[in-house]
């Protein structure tokens, strides 16, 4: 396994960056179009489920980009292709509300307070739960909760990797799933909107659209991270000889202010419900597609981590002015300049294959094929998490990797009938569970580092034995809960169907 992963990893450090990987794929869409165009090849446009009529209106033909007027269209449409790139937006108004939460330590403070008062029973499924509900904050999860598992553990009598790979399983095989919205939900919402749009000019894909599923997935992914951290990860680690059992410093909680910053959480929540049911409110009824409070998501969200982010950061001292909730926000979006500079490149590409009509007329061939193969959806559904999987070994970037799989795979899958919201669904599974274990997180640095204070010679091959189980714990109890949830035909969220057409 050790060798695997170092391969893995050799590999996926000769990737170049995936901005440049977005703009390599931006040229090859336009010598592709080029070519199919001088090749004849047509597609008779048909939805699922109905008939082609034939003539022109109903064949698609290639655009060909590398023209003249191809290349003008590039040109005069780079800047609209990232202005109105639609995860781009959604993503940083609603991580500057988050920004400001983390960076105030107010989503810090939660998760210590949280795991500080746990019984030593419940403490296990605590730490699973808070690393699941972490992804709420930025990268405060993997900073703070390992080390104060770790520390918990070790005063329960209890092996400290047992806390870490518990808390770790959490956060990074647990990603996806939490029980309110988190900004992974408005970045692939914009994705799959985007590529849901090759087929259906006006599709519009909710934020909430997987709020019910990963909400119960939470439950679920709590309950597999306890029984695998009890039953294999807790023997497994009470034979590995801990080289130090120093207690370190935790930093305290200021109760006061976290006091004030929940208030604020229960007000705002009240003053929402009210905005939502009392007749004429402004989040009262139905918006465009769906009810005006999941047309508003992004701004609740904004709201939601602002405010208790502001009362926190005021009553506890990291806050002292209004300049200090600017800086927090402006840090914030210097952390998404990574994110942005991807955003410019993939809008790029995915407007030239929509603009090419290379990813319709793909989509089309793709869902006849899949028709006359006549797999069941269960079994794309496996297929998929699973190629999702393996290209997170490669890839850690989840936005980088759904960039490039939701153009192709979110309409073909729409043409034999599944919702662009379950394609989503089954690619957040995929990209969550292989996260453990893949050397390319960019995290796993900080928890081999932490195992190393444990541990003399501990590295990549001991969180690997650690986290293994975990993966593949997840990755059988995950798919079986989806398969099951379509089987019941229940919607995956507000907004949020299993079938399209």
């Amino acid at each position: 396994m050790p060798s695997l992963l170092d391969r893995i990893e050799t590999l996926g450090n000769r990737l170049p960056h995936p901005a440049l990987l977005f703009a390599v794929a931006t040229g090859l869409v336009m010598v592709a179009s080029s070519v199919a165009s001088s090749t004849g090849w047509t597609v008779e446009k048909a939805l699922p489920g109905t008939a082609t009529t034939g003539g022109s209106e109903s064949t698609l033909v290639p655009v060909n980009l590398l023209n003249g007027d191809g290349l003008w269209w590039l040109i005069s449409h780079l800047v609209p292709n990232f202005v109105q790139f639609p995860p781009l937006g959604i993503v940083i108004v609603g991580m500057l509300g988050i920004g400001v939460a983390e960076r105030s330590g107010f989503i810090p403070a939660l998760l210590t307070m949280v795991a500080q008062r746990v019984g030593a029973r419940a403490l296990t499924p605590t730490v699973v739960f808070l690393g699941i509900s972490s992804s709420v904050g930025l990268d405060a999860g993997y900073v703070v909760l390992p080390p104060i598992a770790a520390l918990l553990f070790l005063l329960s009598g209890r092996s400290p990797l047992a806390g870490i790979a518990a808390a770790f399983a959490g956060i990074s095989a647990g990603f996806s799933a939490n029980l309110v919205i988190t900004a992974i939900d408005p970045l692939l919402a914009g994705f799959t909107e985007s590529a849901a749009r090759f087929v259906a000019p006006d599709y519009r894909v909710a934020v909430t659209a997987n709020w019910w599923f990963m909400a119960a997935s939470t439950f679920v992914l709590t309950g597999v991270g306890w029984l695998v951290t009890a039953l294999w990860v807790e023997p497994r680690t009470k034979r590995i000889v801990i080289q130090s059992n120093s207690i370190e410093r935790v930093d305290p909680v200021d109760r006061g202010a976290m006091r004030w910053a929940l208030l604020s959480v229960a007000l705002l929540s009240g003053v929402l419900i009210a905005l939502v049911f009392v007749p004429d409110a402004p989040l009262y009824g139905t918006g465009n597609r769906f009810p005006r409070w999941v047309e508003a998501t992004v701004p609740i969200l904004f709201i939601g981590f602002l405010l208790p982010g502001v009362v926190y950061g005021y009553l506890s001292g990291s806050f002292r002015s209004n300049r200090d909730i600017a800086d927090a926000m402006g840090t914030t979006l210097s952390a998404l300049g990574p994110y942005i500079v991807l955003a410019f490149f993939a809008a790029q590409f995915i407007e030239s294959f929509k603009h090419s009509q290379l990813g319709e007329m793909l989509a089309i061939s793709g869902g006849q094929l899949l028709t006359e193969l006549a797999i069941p959806i269960w079994a794309l559904l496996v297929i998929f998490v699973f190629v999702v999987m393996f290209g997170n070994l490669l890839i850690g970037s989840a936005s980088a990797k759904y960039a490039f799989f939701a153009p192709v795979f979110v309409p073909m899958f729409m043409y034999v009938g599944i919702s662009p919201e379950l394609t989503q669904v089954a690619y957040r599974i995929g990209d969550s569970i292989t996260n453990i274990v893949t050397p390319l997180n960019p995290y796993m640095v900080i928890i081999v580092a932490l195992i190393q204070r444990y541990v003399a010679g501990a590295g990549m091959g001991t969180v690997v034995a650690l986290m293994l189980p975990y993966a593949i714990a997840f990755a059988v109890i995950w798919l079986a809960m989806l398969l099951m949830w379509v089987s019941l035909g229940i919607p995956l969220g507000p907004g949020g169907g299993l079938h399209y057409g």
